[in-house]
Protein backbone atom coordinates (compact mmCIF):
# COMPACT_ATOMS: atom_id res chain seq x y z
CA UNK A 1 0.00 0.00 0.00
CA UNK A 2 1.46 3.71 -0.79
CA UNK A 3 0.60 5.91 2.01
CA UNK A 4 0.13 9.51 1.31
CA UNK A 5 1.78 12.57 3.76
CA UNK A 6 -1.46 12.77 5.16
CA UNK A 7 -1.25 8.96 5.99
CA UNK A 8 2.44 9.03 6.89
CA UNK A 9 2.03 11.88 9.67
CA UNK A 10 -0.73 9.74 11.44
CA UNK A 11 1.18 6.68 11.18
CA UNK A 12 4.07 8.40 12.57
CA UNK A 13 1.58 9.88 15.12
CA UNK A 14 0.35 5.78 15.82
CA UNK A 15 3.37 4.11 16.16
CA UNK A 16 5.09 6.82 18.32
CA UNK A 17 2.06 7.14 20.50
CA UNK A 18 1.77 3.12 21.19
CA UNK A 19 5.63 3.26 21.81
CA UNK A 20 5.19 5.72 24.59
CA UNK A 21 1.79 4.01 25.76
CA UNK A 22 3.13 0.67 26.41
CA UNK A 23 7.32 1.62 27.71
CA UNK A 24 4.65 3.84 30.36
CA UNK A 25 2.46 0.72 30.85
CA UNK A 26 5.89 -1.85 31.20
CA UNK A 27 8.75 0.74 32.89
CA UNK A 28 7.60 4.32 33.37
CA UNK A 29 10.92 5.45 34.52
CA UNK A 30 12.79 4.51 31.23
CA UNK A 31 9.94 6.35 29.46
CA UNK A 32 10.47 9.37 31.77
CA UNK A 33 14.60 9.08 31.63
CA UNK A 34 14.28 9.17 27.54
CA UNK A 35 11.87 12.42 28.12
CA UNK A 36 14.09 14.63 30.26
CA UNK A 37 17.06 14.03 28.11
CA UNK A 38 15.20 15.05 25.45
CA UNK A 39 13.53 18.27 26.89
CA UNK A 40 16.80 19.27 28.64
CA UNK A 41 17.65 21.63 26.20
CA UNK A 42 13.92 23.85 25.83
CA UNK A 43 14.88 26.02 23.37
CA UNK A 44 16.23 23.24 21.18
CA UNK A 45 13.14 21.56 21.47
CA UNK A 46 10.79 24.90 20.43
CA UNK A 47 13.10 24.89 17.11
CA UNK A 48 12.71 21.27 16.26
CA UNK A 49 8.92 21.18 17.71
CA UNK A 50 8.64 24.76 15.05
CA UNK A 51 10.20 22.96 11.83
CA UNK A 52 8.74 19.71 12.69
CA UNK A 53 5.19 22.04 12.67
CA UNK A 54 5.82 23.99 9.48
CA UNK A 55 6.28 20.64 8.00
CA UNK A 56 3.03 19.17 9.23
CA UNK A 57 1.23 22.29 7.97
CA UNK A 58 2.83 22.27 4.50
CA UNK A 59 1.94 18.53 3.96
CA UNK A 60 -1.49 19.44 5.79
CA UNK A 61 -2.15 21.76 3.02
CA UNK A 62 -0.90 20.11 0.04
CA UNK A 63 -2.66 17.85 0.63
CA UNK A 64 -6.12 19.76 0.18
CA UNK A 65 -6.87 20.30 3.88
CA UNK A 66 -7.31 23.75 4.39
CA UNK A 67 -6.45 25.86 7.76
CA UNK A 68 -10.50 25.52 8.59
CA UNK A 69 -10.51 21.71 8.78
CA UNK A 70 -7.00 22.08 10.45
CA UNK A 71 -8.42 24.84 12.91
CA UNK A 72 -11.75 22.13 13.69
CA UNK A 73 -9.48 19.29 14.51
CA UNK A 74 -7.08 21.78 17.04
CA UNK A 75 -10.49 22.13 19.02
CA UNK A 76 -11.22 18.60 19.27
CA UNK A 77 -7.17 17.67 20.64
CA UNK A 78 -7.60 20.82 22.18
CA UNK A 79 -9.70 19.01 24.36
CA UNK A 80 -8.52 15.94 25.03
CA UNK A 81 -5.54 17.76 26.39
CA UNK A 82 -7.96 19.87 28.51
CA UNK A 83 -8.82 16.31 30.15
CA UNK A 84 -5.33 15.12 30.49
CA UNK A 85 -3.89 18.34 32.05
CA UNK A 86 -7.38 19.07 34.41
CA UNK A 87 -5.52 18.24 37.61
CA UNK A 88 -1.94 20.28 36.12
CA UNK A 89 -4.07 23.51 36.18
CA UNK A 90 -3.72 24.92 39.24
CA UNK A 91 0.17 24.57 38.52
CA UNK A 92 -0.11 26.06 35.40
CA UNK A 93 -2.62 28.95 36.68
CA UNK A 94 -0.04 30.06 39.25
CA UNK A 95 2.37 29.87 36.74
CA UNK A 96 1.05 32.13 34.31
CA UNK A 97 -0.45 34.52 36.95
CA UNK A 98 2.78 35.37 38.23
CA UNK A 99 3.95 35.92 34.52
CA UNK A 100 0.88 37.94 33.99
CA UNK A 101 1.37 40.50 36.87
CA UNK A 102 5.49 41.11 35.97
CA UNK A 103 4.10 41.68 32.59
CA UNK A 104 6.52 39.00 30.99
CA UNK A 105 3.85 36.87 29.74
CA UNK A 106 4.28 38.51 26.00
CA UNK A 107 7.69 38.48 26.06
CA UNK A 108 7.67 34.96 26.62
CA UNK A 109 5.18 33.72 24.36
CA UNK A 110 5.10 36.09 21.76
CA UNK A 111 6.39 33.72 18.97
CA UNK A 112 3.89 31.17 19.61
CA UNK A 113 0.81 34.07 20.08
CA UNK A 114 2.17 35.51 16.45
CA UNK A 115 1.95 32.03 15.25
CA UNK A 116 -1.58 31.73 16.89
CA UNK A 117 -2.26 35.04 15.10
CA UNK A 118 -1.66 34.04 11.92
CA UNK A 119 -3.62 31.08 12.06
CA UNK A 120 -6.66 32.40 13.02
CA UNK A 121 -6.17 35.46 11.00
CA UNK A 122 -5.41 32.62 8.05
CA UNK A 123 -8.57 30.74 8.96
CA UNK A 124 -10.88 33.64 9.21
CA UNK A 125 -10.06 34.90 5.65
CA UNK A 126 -10.97 31.29 4.59
CA UNK A 127 -14.06 31.28 6.45
CA UNK A 128 -14.74 35.09 6.21
CA UNK A 129 -13.39 36.40 2.91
Amino acid sequence: MVMNSVQWIAAIVIVLSAIKMLVLLIKPSAWMGMAKSVWAKPKTMKVVALILGAIVLYYLDAAGISIVTILAVTAFVALLLMVGLADEVPYFMKKYDDLAKSGGIWKKYWLYALIWVVLLLWGAKVLWM
